[in-house]
């Protein structure tokens, strides 16, 4: 029998032997048993020793039972210790066992399935249908090189002269506005009239004039 059918209540020889996930559940059952073994150990520890201190002085035998069941105490807890250290090393290693087993099972699964994809393929049919996309698209680039090229239909122009009409083009219509801006200049302004208008002083002499006329008037007409 395996040191797992021991453990764990496992068949004889014809027996099946446990997985690795009821094995890793069982040593986690047995992990927290031992630790809950601790903790009432550790109280009984500390309650024998209070005891201890208890009776020192009165009661020197009951102080030293006290002491004793505190040394035995504290061997099982030691010995809980070594046995904790030795199951979780045992659950690690089979989790590790478990996970690497998973891992492998699932590359094998992908193997399968690479292998079923490549099964109908050819090296040489892939090189040949490569070699053709790759005609296919240098034969598509120059097709659309073609078509992006300009198309004159025959007529072919030189680019220098048509530069050169242009600017000539501009020239005139350069000078044109020139010629339209300085036939503003010339435009006649009106004519100066010939009579002089009169002027404020000769305004004033009539107004004296006229004043004087009213003062013979008044005095004639009062002799």
């Amino acid at each position: 029998m395996s040191v797992f059918g021991k453990l764990f209540g496992g068949g004889g020889k014809g027996g099946k032997g446990p997985s690795a996930q009821e094995a890793i559940q069982k040593l986690r059952e047995t992990e927290e048993m031992l630790t809950k073994k601790q903790e009432f150990l550790e109280k009984k520890i500390d309650q024998e020793l209070i005891t201890a201190k208890k009776n020192g002085t009165k009661n020197k035998r009951a102080a030293l039972q006290a002491l004793k069941r505190k040394k035995r105490y504290e061997k099982q807890l030691t010995q809980i210790d070594g046995t904790l250290s030795t199951i979780e090393f045992q659950r690690e290693a089979l989790e590790n066992a478990n996970t690497n087993t998973e891992v492998l099972k699932n590359m094998g699964f992908a193997a399968k399935a690479m292998k079923a994809a490549h099964e109908n393929m050819d090296i040489d049919k892939v090189d040949d249908l490569m070699q053709d996309i790759t005609e296919q698209q240098e034969l598509a680039q120059e097709i659309s090189d073609a078509i992006s090229k300009p198309v004159g239909f025959g007529e072919e122009f030189d680019e220098d002269e048509l530069l050169a009409e242009l600017d000539e083009l501009e020239q005139e219509e350069l000078d044109k506005n020139l010629l339209e801006i300085g036939g503003t200049e010339n435009v006649p302004l009106p004519n100066v009239p010939s009579t002089s208008l009169p002027s404020r002083l000769a305004k004033k002499e009539d107004e004296d004039e006229h004043d004087m006329e009213d003062l013979q008037r008044w005095a004639m007409e009062a002799n």
